[in-house]
C-alpha cells in the first residue's frame, strides 16, 4: 500500500519561499503521477501542480504559474514543490496525491488520484 507524507509547510512572510516534500513509502513512486493540491477553509480543493511518472509532463494552476516548480527525485521516492513569491492567498493545507497512469499522464483535478497524504499547512502572513 502506498503511503504519502507531506512536509515543509510553515509560516512565511509574503514574498518568501518554501519547499514542500511528498515522501512515499510502501511502494516506489516510479510509476505514479503526483499532484499537488491545496484547500483553504471554506473553499474547494484546488489543483496547484502535477507531474507525470516519467517527469516529462508538468502542469501548474493559473494562480501559481511562474512562482511554483514541481520536481521529482525517484531515487529518494520524493516529489517536491518549490514555492517562491508566496502570497497571502496561497495560505492553505497542501496535499500530494498519487495515481498510476500512462507515463506522461498528469492531472490538476484532485479526484482523479487514488492515494493522498494528510497535508501540510502553509500560512503566508506578515
Amino acid at each position: 500500500q502506498l503511503q504519502l507524507v507531506e512536509s515543509g509547510g510553515g509560516l512565511v512572510q509574503p514574498g518568501g519561499s518554501l519547499r514542500l516534500s511528498c515522501a512515499a513509502s510502501g511502494r516506489t513512486l516510479d510509476y505514479y503521477a503526483i499532484g499537488w493540491f491545496r484547500q483553504a477553509p471554506g473553499k474547494e480543493r484546488e489543483g496547484v501542480s502535477c507531474i507525470s511518472s516519467d517527469g516529462t509532463n508538468a502542469k501548474y494552476g493559473d494562480s501559481v504559474k511562474g512562482r511554483f516548480t514541481v520536481s521529482r527525485d525517484d531515487a529518494k521516492n520524493t516529489v517536491y514543490l518549490q514555492m517562491n513569491g508566496l502570497k497571502p492567498e496561497d495560505t492553505a493545507v497542501y496535499y500530494c496525491e498519487a495515481e498510476t497512469a500512462a507515463t506522461d499522464w498528469a492531472s490538476l483535478f484532485p479526484y482523479e488520484y487514488d492515494y493522498w497524504g494528510q497535508g501540510t499547512q502553509v500560512t503566508v502572513s506578515s
